[in-house]
C-alpha cells in the first residue's frame, strides 16, 4: 500500500503529517515495497485521512487493509488461473470534496489503478463518481446510502448501503409500536448530502406513521455551537429527538444537549452511535440513544466471501486492531471482496467484464445477501436497529437477531 498526499506536498500541517505517518505506520509491510515487486491488482482509495472526517476514513482504511491482508495471505485473487496479489493505493483528500474528485482522477490517470473505491460519504462519492464513469472504472461505494448518489444513470458505480429509508422506516415503526404516546418529533440535521437526506427520510417516515414533526433544523458543516437550534427544539417539547451528522458532530451535540438538560422519550442519532468511539466519548450520555446501521456483529449469514461469517470477521478484526468492528469497517472489507468475487467470475481484469459481473451478482456474504439494483445500489439487506444499553450497541430489530428491547427515556 502507498499513501499519496495529492494536494499538500511541502505544505502539510504538523498534525496532518502526524496522522499520515500514523496511517502509514499502521499499514502492514505486505502492502508496501514488497507488493510493488510482484504483479498486483491495484485498487485506488481516496480517503479523508486528515481533516474533520479523519475518524471515518480510518475505519474504511482498516476495513480495506484487513481484506487485502486476508486475500494476500490466501495467495491473491485468481484471475483466469493466475494468482495476483492486491495493492491498495490511498490518497488523502483532506476532508474536502472537490479534492476527492481530483484524487479519484489522479488515481485513475497517474497511479493507473485497476479499480476504485469511492471516497467517504454520499456527497464525495457522488461527486467522484463522475470521474470513474467517464473513465469506465468499476467503483464500489462502501459508505454512501443516499439515493441521490445513484440516480445519475451511471453503469460503473455500485454501493453496499441500502437507501436511507431502510433505516428510518423500521425505526419509526418500532417506536410507534412500542411507544404509542410518542407523537411529536424534532429533527436536527447536518446540512450535508447524507445527513440531510436521511433526516428528510425520517420526516417522511414520521408523517406516514401519524407523527407530528414539530421542528426541522439544519446546522452548517463545522458548526461548534448548537445552542440556538437546541433551544428551539427544547421549546417544542418533543417526545422524540432525531439528529444526524458524523461522529464528531454527534458527540458535540450530545454534550450540548446535556448542558441544556434536553431530554426526550426517544433520542436517535445517525450515524455516530454505531461506533465504539461515540460510546466512549459520550460516556453516560450515550445511554439509551437509538440508531440504525447497515450491519452489526450480531448478523448471522454463511457467506461465499473470504470471511465466511460475521463471527470470523469479528475475530480477525479484533486480532488485527484489538477492537470490535462496526458497519463502516465491515462494509469496506466486503466491498473489497465483492471486487474479488467479480474478478474471479470474470476471469479477467477487463473493466467491462468485471462491471458486468458486479451488476448481475447475487451472493450471500458475512455482510448479508448482496444484489445490486438497477441503479447500482444494493437492495437486498435489512439493516439492524439498535440502542446503546450498558455501553453496548444492542440490536432491538429485526427479531431474528434481536438482543434486547427498546428502552424509553423520560416522558
Amino acid at each position: 500500500m502507498r499513501i499519496t498526499s495529492l494536494f499538500a506536498r511541502g505544505a502539510v500541517s504538523p498534525l496532518s503529517k502526524f496522522l499520515l505517518s500514523a496511517a502509514v505506520a499502521a499499514t502492514p509491510v505486505a502492502f508496501g515495497s514488497a507488493a510493488l515487486a510482484q504483479e498486483t491488482i491495484r485498487f485506488g482509495a481516496p480517503l479523508p485521512l486528515t481533516g474533520a472526517l479523519a475518524p471515518e476514513a480510518l475505519k474504511q482504511q482498516q476495513g480495506y487493509d484487513l481484506w487485502a491482508e486476508q486475500v494476500n495471505k490466501a495467495g491473491g485473487i485468481d484471475v483466469g488461473g493466475k494468482k495476483m496479489k492486491v495493492e491498495i493505493v490511498y490518497t488523502d483528500y483532506q476532508s474536502n470534496t472537490p479534492r476527492a474528485v481530483q484524487a479519484a482522477e489522479q488515481l485513475i490517470t497517474q497511479e493507473k489503478v485497476n479499480f476504485l473505491f469511492s471516497p467517504f460519504g454520499s456527497g464525495a462519492a457522488k461527486a467522484a463518481s463522475t470521474v470513474s464513469e467517464r473513465y469506465k472504472v468499476p467503483t464500489i461505494a462502501s459508505t454512501a446510502s443516499s439515493s441521490q448518489v445513484y440516480d445519475q444513470g451511471y453503469k460503473y458505480l455500485f454501493g453496499t448501503f441500502t437507501p436511507n429509508d431502510t433505516l428510518t422506516t423500521p425505526l419509526t415503526e418500532l417506536v410507534v409500536k412500542q411507544a404509542p404516546d410518542v407523537k411529536r418529533v424534532a429533527i436536527l440535521a447536518r446540512n450535508d448530502l447524507f445527513p440531510l437526506a436521511i433526516a428528510q427520510e425520517m420526516e417522511k417516515s414520521a408523517k406516514q406513521n401519524g407523527l407530528e414533526v414539530v421542528s426541522f433544523e439544519r446546522y452548517a458543516i463545522n458548526t461548534m455551537d448548537h445552542s440556538s437550534a437546541l433551544a428551539q427544539i427544547k421549546s417544542q417539547n418533543p417526545h422524540w429527538i432525531f439528529a444526524t451528522g458524523y461522529i464528531n458532530d454527534l458527540v458535540l451535540l450530545r454534550k450540548q444537549m446535556g448542558d441544556q438538560r434536553i431530554e426526550a422519550q426517544v433520542v436517535t442519532m445517525i450515524a455516530g452511535p454505531a461506533y465504539q468511539e461515540f460510546i466512549d466519548a459520550a460516556g453516560a450520555g450515550a445511554e439509551n440513544i437509538s440508531s440504525a446501521a447497515w450491519w452489526h456483529p450480531a448478523v448471522r449469514y454463511e457467506g461465499v466471501d473470504i470471511f465466511k461469517t460475521a463471527d470470523n470477521y469479528v475475530e480477525l478484526f479484533r486480532a488485527k486492531y484489538n477492537a470490535t468492528p462496526d458497519y463502516a469497517q465491515a462494509s469496506s472489507s466486503i466491498s473489497g471482496d465483492l471486487f474479488r468475487l467479480a474478478i474471479e467470475k470474470a476471469g479477467s481484469l477487463d473493466r467491462d467484464k468485471v462491471r458486468d459481473e458486479l451488476a448481475k451478482m447475487d451472493v450471500v456474504t458475512f455482510w448479508g445477501p448482496v444484489r445490486f439494483g438497477p441503479t447500482g445500489q444494493i437492495n437486498s439487506l435489512e439493516p439492524p436497529v439498535f440502542q446503546i444499553q450498558g455501553a453496548k450497541a444492542i440490536v432491538v430489530h429485526p427479531p431474528e437477531i434481536k438482543q434486547g428491547e427498546l428502552r424509553l427515556g423520560v416522558k
